[in-house]
């Protein structure tokens, strides 16, 4: 679900087949209606606010799965609407450092490319910046330099 032109692309490029631009009640009902009527049987909430939380509990079948990867800005979760909507909520902070040994190889290697997901490039000092440009849908993700 993306309404930016640089997130869909990268979207499609790493293999997504749909990009659902609704959000809030018109989201769900685009999910709904691509799904038979049933939702999705995954869904990442990555944004972190309400109404990308109540959007993916909302899209997910009776059963399905809602991953919570990003950081809740004071996300209220109903606990009586997710029990009735029988979805499994699963969350919590990413093992960055489990995975950064391997990442930093692959990139030095020239494996994988950052600069896929970073398409803005700030000095370290301009950090501020670079959370307002992502903010502000300037950036899909800033890279930070010494």
């Amino acid at each position: 679900m993306s309404r930016h032109d640089a997130r869909q692309k990268l979207a499609l490029e790493f293999g997504a087949t749909d990009i659902v631009t609704e959000r809030g009640d018109e989201g769900v009902a685009k999910i709904k209606e691509m799904t038979g009527g049933f939702g999705a049987h995954n869904v990442s909430e990555v944004v972190g606010t309400q109404e990308s939380m109540l959007q993916a509990i909302r899209s997910a079948r009776p059963g399905g799965h809602v991953g919570h990867v990003g950081v809740s800005h004071d996300v209220q979760v109903n606990g009586e609407d997710l029990f009735f909507s029988h979805v499994h909520l699963h969350g919590g902070p990413a093992p960055v450092r489990r995975y950064l040994p391997e990442l930093i190889d692959l990139v030095w290697e020239r494996e994988i490319n950052p600069g896929k997901v970073s398409d803005l490039t700030l000095p370290l000092d301009r950090s501020a910046d670079a959370y307002q440009a992502m903010d502000e849908r300037r950036a899909i993700t800033v890279l930070l330099s010494p």
